[in-house]
């Protein structure tokens, strides 16, 4: 039989056990709704589900997340407003110049977004948002202006410099944004039914592509001996 101070060392092993999965279930919860949102949708995945493939009860769930309109809320703010934050704080640090940044973000945009299985909540909000407009909102407000305002803020940073020509910003920006929008619609939808010679490289693909919009948005007179700086002036 074990003594006293064995017997309490174990009930605080089993405590801290209990700790640390209760701290460990809303990443779980998290990862498991991200999984179903893009393997379902949103209007076809259940709550109960989530909590299911995370190995806990509907009830558990709700003490994390209210509603499953929450949940998802927390799935955006978890794996793609925060990405987009730490892009921000890149760019101000960035030495290089505007071109270079354009081929830098292009490619870090797919390292930490776009290949992963988070990147298909974008295409979920493409197919979805008309019937949830709350939700719409909120990927608005979380997403789609932040991303605007940090493409604006890499083209403002080549026209400052005077690396850029004079463009209209707002809509410039479509020209960065519209591969990358491209290359996740070819991904979960086009991707798996072509011929495997027809398959894009994601890589060679955004190499091509951040190459035409920096050449495009490029000032023909710019030379590194007529820019004092091409440090952020933002």
């Amino acid at each position: 039989m074990p003594n006293l101070s064995t017997a309490t060392a174990e009930a605080a092993e089993r405590s801290d056990k209990r700790e640390r999965r209760k701290e460990a279930r809303p990443g779980e919860l998290l990862a498991a709704a991200l999984d179903l949102f893009v393997e379902k949708g949103f209007a076809s995945t259940r709550a109960e589900e989530v909590a299911q493939r995370a190995g806990v009860s509907k009830g558990t769930l709700f003490l994390y997340f209210p509603s499953k309109e929450e949940l998802f809320k927390a799935v955006v703010r978890e794996h793609i407003a925060g990405t987009i934050k730490d892009a921000f704080g890149e760019l101000q640090a960035f030495p290089g110049t505007s071109s270079e940044l354009v081929h830098y973000l292009m490619h870090q945009w797919w390292e930490r977004y776009g290949n992963t299985k988070a990147s298909g909540i974008s295409k979920l909000m493409m197919s979805e948002a008309n019937n949830f407009p709350e939700l719409a909102e909120f990927y608005q407000q979380e997403v789609i202006i932040p991303g605007h305002q940090l493409i604006q803020k890499v083209i403002e940073r080549g026209m400052a410099s005077g690396e850029f020509r004079q463009v209209d910003v707002e809509y410039a920006v479509f020209s960065m944004l519209a591969p990358i929008m491209f290359l996740i619609m070819w991904k979960y939808s086009m991707n798996g039914c072509c011929p495997m010679g027809e398959k894009i490289d994601p890589i060679r693909y955004l190499n091509s592509q951040a190459d035409i919009v920096a050449k495009g948005l490029r000032n023909p007179g710019f030379t590194s001996q007529t820019s004092q700086s091409t440090t952020n002036t933002l």
